[in-house]
């Protein structure tokens, strides 16, 4: 499995669910438009899945292809690739805009993006999402948890690998901290940001709560 970051809270996970030997299957999470600063994903997608209906993460439109798109709760098999999602909230307003975590397997791993969320997890919540091997989690506050409350539902979780998003970087225009304070708190994050991970299952096994900060290309 490959998984490559492109800013905010986008990534693209290119899985061979079938098992060696058969095509790739490119999905991608919560693709953003070029009001943020950061040049927009493209390339070939089989499936999209989008956190909630924002610019900065629904724009299906930069991706190629005639991509199945998920944007609500359920579960979910596209290509092999199984998805479950289930709702939570972008922040504690009146009129909260519903997110959707979602949990993402294939290859025998299990990744969970928590979009924007802006509350604590509840213990349903946590329920469903543990035992994930990866957490993409958003740090840089304001519109969503910050770099405590991130650190707070990590150490919850316990997942093998941390990938930190939503976080100020040169060239984004969005008012939110940096992942600094997230990594001086947690204290293990990775020095090197290369802007793609490539991870099999038994990569996982002595890893506990390492932190992948990813950079872009």
């Amino acid at each position: 499995m490959n998984i490559q970051y492109y800013g905010h809270s986008c990534f693209k996970i290119t899985t061979k669910p079938a098992g060696r030997g058969q095509e790739d299957v490119n999905a991608f999470i919560d693709p953003f438009d070029k009001t943020i600063g950061l040049r927009p994903p493209q390339g070939q997608a089989d499936l999209v899945l989008v956190t909630h209906n924002h610019s900065d993460h629904n724009n299906v439109s930069a991706l190629k292809g005639e991509p199945s798109i998920i944007d609500i709760p359920g579960e979910y098999s596209v290509k092999g690739i199984n998805v479950v999602g289930f709702q939570s909230e972008h922040g504690p307003t009146k009129n909260p805009t519903p997110n959707t975590i979602f949990i993402i397997e294939s290859e025998d791993i299990k990744i969970c993006h928590l979009g924007d969320l802006g509350v604590d997890l509840t213990e349903k919540q946590l329920g469903e999402i543990d035992g994930v091997d990866i957490l993409m989690i958003p740090v840089g506050g304001n519109f969503t948890i910050d770099a405590k409350k991130a650190i707070d539902i990590v150490r919850k979780l316990e997942p093998k690998i941390v990938i930190p998003m939503h976080y100020k970087m040169n060239g984004t225009t969005s008012d939110i901290a940096d992942e600094k304070q997230f990594c001086n708190e947690i204290g293990n994050c990775s020095e090197s940001r290369a802007s793609k991970l490539n991870i099999k299952k038994k990569d996982l096994e002595d890893k506990n709560m390492e932190v992948v900060v990813m950079g872009i290309e």
